[in-house]
């Protein structure tokens, strides 16, 4: 994951120009005495167990190192924002440093672009997580002109506020290197007509395109009754808009409902809707048409969820045993995880721009 290991005391990460904030921590003495009085946080950070950092940043694109680790052994996770994993959980040993580097995308409100469940908080917030957090350093500087990849979709893909509902978009986020920047303007709820129309959504998002940054497009889950002139209708304006900023479009099949007859999954998991759309198969035809690549997720999801089963599948989305809650069209932090890497299979398959920035 790119991270470098080192043991011993640290100094001062040195920023570059443009450097926000930067915390570091600088050993005191013998190692007896370090082990007995433990280390500052890092300034703008405080608590245990979360251990929260906030910085005061306007909206726009930060990049950000951590060092986590320190005098004694941690297990750490880091979450920005509204709940995007950058780093899943990591080991340090006692003494031991990893620094780790990425690129985030900040914005207001900070989860949905709506505000459904929640505004967040003006600025950078990230969060040290897990069963012992530990961090030594954290630095925040402007980037410069990164690739960002915008994601535009439902409540599958988008940052969801709370747990436990996970959108995928939210979890591909730690498979991204430095250098570029998920923007995901995905939204609970939207159709393809409705995210189009709405000023906070598509328009919101194109207005930040530039040239070479993808878009994203995932729709179907909520263009029940939808018909087919429609939706390709919806799918070529967005991708026509996306173009003429110099952006690149990528269209995205909905991820599959966990119905089943038998072993099989339903029309209407396959998302055929209600008026007899075959959803998948309109946007893949789009896709030739309009000569834009198509991530398959309808095909890969499907491939997955029947190769699990009935029973087996139930961990990729929200179970009442696990979640409180019983839900197969919305995936749990497990499920999201899994389709996070069903979606990247396909940008390294077909070499989207994106690829080059993955670890």
């Amino acid at each position: 994951m790119n991270m470098t290991f080192s043991g011993g005391r640290h100094g001062a990460l040195l920023g570059a120009a443009g450097l926000l904030t930067l915390a570091a921590l600088v050993g005191t003495g013998a190692a007896h005495a370090e082990a007995a009085a433990p280390r500052a946080l890092p300034a703008g950070c405080s608590g245990t167990s979360p251990i929260t950092c906030h910085y005061a940043v306007s909206p726009g694109n930060y990049d950000v190192t951590v060092s986590v680790g320190g005098s004694s052994a941690g297990q750490t996770e880091m979450w920005v924002e509204a709940r995007r994993l950058m780093l899943p959980a990591t080991r340090t040993a006692a003494g031991a440093v990893a620094t780790y580097s990425f690129t985030v995308n900040v914005r207001q409100p900070e989860g949905q672009p709506t505000g459904q469940g929640g505004t967040g908080n003006p600025g950078l917030d990230i969060r040290f997580r897990g069963s012992a957090p530990r961090v030594s350093a954290v630095s925040v500087k402007p980037a410069s002109r990164p690739l960002v990849a915008y994601l535009a979709g439902d409540s599958t893909v988008c940052d969801q506020p709370t747990a436990p509902y996970t959108g995928w978009g939210q979890m591909i986020t730690t498979a991204v290197g430095p250098g570029a920047a998920i923007a995901n303007y995905a939204d609970s709820g939207e159709s393809s007509g409705s995210f189009l129309a709405n000023r906070a959504l598509f328009p919101a998002l194109l207005s930040k395109v530039r040239p070479n940054d993808l878009v994203f497009i995932q729709f179907g889950h909520n263009d029940k009754q939808t018909s087919a002139s429609a939706y390709r209708s919806n799918l070529t304006s967005m991708i026509t808009q996306a173009r003429a900023k110099g952006g690149v479009p990528v269209l995205v099949t909905p991820p599959v409902r966990r119905l089943f007859n038998g072993t099989k999954l339903t029309s209407t998991a396959l998302h055929v809707n209600s008026v007899g759309v075959d959803l998948p198969a309109q946007m893949r035809a789009v896709g030739a048409a309009q000569r834009v690549p198509v991530v398959d997720l309808t095909a890969r999801s499907k491939a997955l969820v029947e190769s699990l089963g009935p029973s087996a599948s139930a961990q990729l989305y929200l179970r009442a045993s696990a979640d409180g809650v019983t839900d197969n069209t919305h995936f749990s932090q497990y499920g999201a995880t899994k389709m996070a890497e069903l979606v990247l299979q396909d940008i390294r398959a077909q070499r989207l721009p994106l690829a080059t920035y993955l670890r």
